[in-house]
């Protein structure tokens, strides 16, 4: 199969192009290049035959026509997404343009494609969104894929529009689409501005590790490697128009998983134990979900997947990545707003 992966070089997105390689599809990375993205992220693969680059918005729609005429792929995998709560808060414009507008485009291209080949009923396009279209939970409780949507930040308020759009492709034109919504990701190549590298990072530098209110906001944790494997599960066997939830199974409070990764450190790092000290109560961010969790009861009975990864072994395997890979994460921390405080407005 050749599949369009959107943002292949982002975090999430490269764990697709490489594990998608490595199973024997054919893979062509789409990817703008901006802040998030990295192209040593698929380095292993970059030299395989099975693989493609192409330095394309999916906000251009000639740039778009052009590659479909080119490569014409069996599918698309769109995960090119503004993805960072924090920068939405401060900028909505950049999560409006590629999330909604970016998605509009290439759902465009994607049917205008699709259409002139004869609507070949192998066809896919599938939308990798977030949990964090379905709001916030208390105490009890996990997302279907029937929790109606109750955005709550610009980023998922712009993911949960993205959602809509391709449900509406769906039913008003046909295109053969799949959806999936994700929890919180983590795991090697992941960008230096998110909580797990956040806190790695700063722990190894010595430095203050800020964590959000008082730390009890929980997150359903999934690794990375998991959730390419989900996909391209999904890709190949889910059912047309269907949405499937992806979790990990690993529910955590964020001073839990900041703690795991300090006592993590302390074995593997213990010239700065205990690093649990370093870590510092910052102000709430505006309009923090206080918890997600997925119910996994559908893409585990229909497609008997579920995650391998635990979170504890999850969080050892990416503070060793990021011990063993300073070059590469020590190259992105000259970036726009990395290592800064930001989403406070």
């Amino acid at each position: 199969m050749k599949l369009l992966v959107t943002g292949g070089a982002g975090f999430i997105g490269s764990a697709v192009v490489r594990l998608a390689v490595t199973q024997g599809h054919s893979v062509v990375n789409l990817d703008a290049l901006t802040y998030a993205a990295c192209l040593e992220n698929v380095a292993s693969v970059a030299d395989s035959p099975l693989y493609a680059f192409e330095h394309a918005d999916i906000c251009d729609r000639a740039a778009l026509d052009r590659i479909f005429a080119q490569h014409k792929p069996d599918a698309v995998m769109h995960l090119a997404a503004e993805s960072h709560v924090d920068r939405s808060i401060d900028g909505p414009g950049a999560f409006i343009q590629t999330n909604i507008t970016g998605t509009y485009t290439l759902l465009e291209a994607a049917r205008a494609y699709w259409q002139g080949v004869g609507k070949p009923d192998g066809f896919r396009f599938h939308h990798i969104s977030t949990d964090e279209v379905f709001g916030s939970l208390g105490p009890t409780g996990q997302f279907t894929e029937d929790t109606p949507y109750d955005p709550r930040s610009p980023y998922s308020a712009s993911k949960a529009a993205s959602d809509h759009l391709v449900r509406a492709w769906g039913e008003t034109y046909g295109l053969p689409i799949i959806m999936t919504n994700c929890s919180n990701n983590y795991g090697p190549f992941h960008f230096p501005e998110k909580l797990v590298p956040v806190v790695i990072l700063k722990a190894l530098a010595g430095q203050p590790i800020p964590v959000y209110g008082d730390g009890a906001n929980v997150r359903d944790w999934l690794f990375v490697e998991d959730h390419a494997d989900a996909l391209l599960t999904v890709l190949t066997k889910g059912a047309l128009g269907r949405s499937y939830n992806i979790g990990g199974e690993n529910e955590v409070s964020n001073l839990e998983l900041v703690k795991m990764i300090c006592a993590l450190l302390d074995d593997r790092h213990p010239s700065g134990a205990p690093h649990a000290d370093l870590i510092t109560f910052v102000t709430d961010r505006p309009g923090h979900d206080q918890r997600y969790a997925i119910d996994p009861t559908r893409i585990r009975t229909e497609l008997n997947w579920q995650p391998s990864v635990t979170v504890e072994e999850g969080l050892a395997r990416t503070v060793d990545w990021y011990l063993a890979n300073e070059d590469w994460w020590r190259a992105l921390q000259n970036r726009q707003g990395v290592g800064d405080r930001l989403g406070t407005a």
